[in-house]
């Protein structure tokens, strides 16, 4: 299978042979599910925390005498029941969120989603990615000119998640320029997880020839 490279400024530059086994792998939900969620786990700081009945001071004697006097009866102003007493089932810091996903499992998920934004044409291959200068006018500009890539019109007025740009080599003006856009996000080609592609709708990969043989180095 082939696809077009294009250049900067949104024109067709070449192509690029593509193996099946990065972009044409078969959807599967289950596996992007699971690996998604996973991943998600994996990123809780798991800081929020309470205290429980036994944790909080206070309530050493019973608060008044159990019959009597009119009211409900109480053991302590511990119970969860009364302000300031413990929390029933709350979260607490010494819970590990984490979930164990093997390299091949995480890898197929990102060639799954990499596939289908190929085949809905919401991938695209660019020879390079490179800024002038690292300021906000220049990302602009860039960002404009790859919106006439044929399908990618979108993304010179899409507001929210509209591109992530996967690098090969690092670019420090593009790196400053692109992070002035909070609806979008430049990261490495060799770190690039299915969290980033299933966020965006739409993706670049810079440097095709070298990309391609980073994501290839993944399967082993």
């Amino acid at each position: 299978m082939e696809a077009k490279i294009y250049n900067q400024t949104g024109k067709k530059v070449g192509s690029i042979a593509l193996p099946e086994g990065v972009f044409g792998v078969k959807r599967n939900d289950r596996l992007l599910h699971q690996v998604a969620v996973s991943m998600q786990s994996n990123m809780r700081a798991g800081t929020a925390h309470t205290k429980g009945r036994g944790d909080v001071s206070g309530g050493g004697r019973k608060p008044w005498r159990q019959k009597g006097t009119g009211r409900a009866r109480h053991g302590s102003i511990r119970s969860p029941i009364w302000k300031g007493g413990g929390v029933t089932h709350g979260p607490t810091s010494d819970k590990n969120y984490g979930k164990k996903i093997n390299k091949k499992m995480r890898a197929k998920a990102l060639f799954t989603v990499l596939s289908q934004k190929l085949k809905e044409e919401e991938l695209f291959f660019v020879d390079a990615i490179s800024l002038s200068e690292p300021k906000a006018k220049s990302a602009k500009s860039a960002i404009l000119d790859l919106a006439k890539i044929p399908g990618a019109e979108k993304l010179a007025t899409r507001k929210r998640n509209a591109l992530f740009v996967a690098v090969s080599k690092k670019d420090e003006n593009a790196e400053r320029g692109f992070q002035n856009f909070s609806n979008m996000d430049l990261g490495d080609v060799r770190s690039m997880n299915v969290l980033d592609v299933l966020k965006y709708k739409y993706v670049i990969i810079s440097n095709p020839e070298e990309s391609v043989k980073a994501l290839l180095g993944r399967i082993k």
